[in-house]
């Protein structure tokens, strides 16, 4: 990996975000990073730009000035339709060669994670993955990107000094999308395919999303999550129940899920979903780092255990001790009378 002088690091400037594409639409993610973007280029005194690859995207470009970009490249081809991951990144490298962005932002998606790790190693550059913080270090200006590290049991914050541009992903629902802004305008860059960018190894045959793909506990807004305080399966009905009155989702911890008492795709935390929910309600779950960085983002988390002093306990907006199997039963009785 080449490292770079001082003088070569001036070269570099603002900040890219890459936008999320799927089933015609700019995801939600893509403005969480936008948002989150620009607070970085104000502490840097620098730009945010957003690149959209895609096929039929033109449209969709100037809709990104309002969340903060100053700057959209746009490349529309029809030859982008739906997971080219290849093309993308070779399209990638060749802009950041021509326009040299300080940091590279993207979403760890499905589509995220096949794109960007080609990108880092054509670009010569390092990648952090998965952060769930990110701020620019007031001293030197580099990326201060911070991760679960060790299976999720500390946070590291990682930078790389000697390379550009740096690179993270982060995943959905950790950062908050800001609220739109209609009144602001930007610079849109149109940007075309060589044919040498859409040279490929492999051709995708089919594309197809399974019943657990489809569960998405990132769009409800009410969770009922259980983690070892529930004690089984039989635990979980009693949150199913309690989903179900206040028309929720039932989440779990690694734990539970790794005990065989619900599916993997409720789980939530580092290797499970991220969620930002409005309501978040835990019962039996400790709060080890690995489920808090999945679900910290919440509007409002309320605990429910029978010991106080859990880390899941301590960082709750509403603590309720006492045993789950006691309390829930009581809060249905009471849903009634609401």
């Amino acid at each position: 990996m080449l490292t770079l002088t001082d003088a070569d690091r001036k070269q570099y400037e603002n900040i890219w975000v890459v936008a999320e594409v799927s089933s015609g639409r700019i995801q939600p993610v893509t403005h969480e990073l936008i948002g989150k973007a620009r607070e970085l280029a104000d502490a840097s005194k620098s730009q945010v730009w957003t690149v959209v690859m895609g096929s039929g995207i033109s449209q969709m470009a100037e809709s990104l000035f309002a969340y903060g970009s100053d700057c959209v490249i746009a490349v529309d081809d029809a030859r982008l339709n739906g997971i080219q991951d290849e093309i993308e990144a070779n399209v990638l490298v060749r802009l950041i060669r021509k326009y040299k962005p300080e940091v590279v932002l993207c979403a760890a998606t499905t589509k995220g994670r096949a794109l960007i790790p080609r990108v880092a190693v054509k670009a010569d550059c390092g990648l952090t993955a998965d952060c769930t913080g990110l701020s620019i270090d007031p001293e030197n200006g580099d990326l201060l990107q911070t991760r679960p590290a060790f299976g999720g049991n500390i946070m590291a914050t990682i930078r790389s000094p000697k390379h550009r541009p740096q690179m993270a992903t982060v995943r959905p629902r950790v950062m908050k999308a800001p609220e739109p802004d209609k009144s602001r305008t930007g610079k849109i860059i149109k940007e075309s395919i060589l044919d040498t960018d859409a040279d490929k190894m492999k051709k995708i045959i089919e594309i197809f999303q399974s019943k657990e793909a489809a569960f998405n506990l990132s769009d409800a807004r009410i969770i009922i999550s259980g983690g070892r305080g529930v004690k089984g399966p039989e635990g979980f009905e009693l949150l199913k129940r309690f989903a179900s009155k206040v028309g929720g989702a039932v989440g779990a911890s690694r734990a539970a899920v790794d005990a065989g008492w619900i599916g993997y795709n409720h789980q939530i935390g580092q290797t499970g979903q991220t969620v930002q929910t409005t309501l978040y309600i835990a019962c039996g779950i400790s709060g080890q780092i690995q489920h808090l960085v999945g679900m910290q983002s919440s509007d409002v988390i309320v605990a429910i255990d029978i010991n106080p002093d859990t880390p899941m306990m301590q960082m709750a907006d509403i603590a309720i001790v006492g045993d789950l199997f006691e309390v829930i039963p009581e809060i249905l009785n009471e849903i009634p009378k609401l």
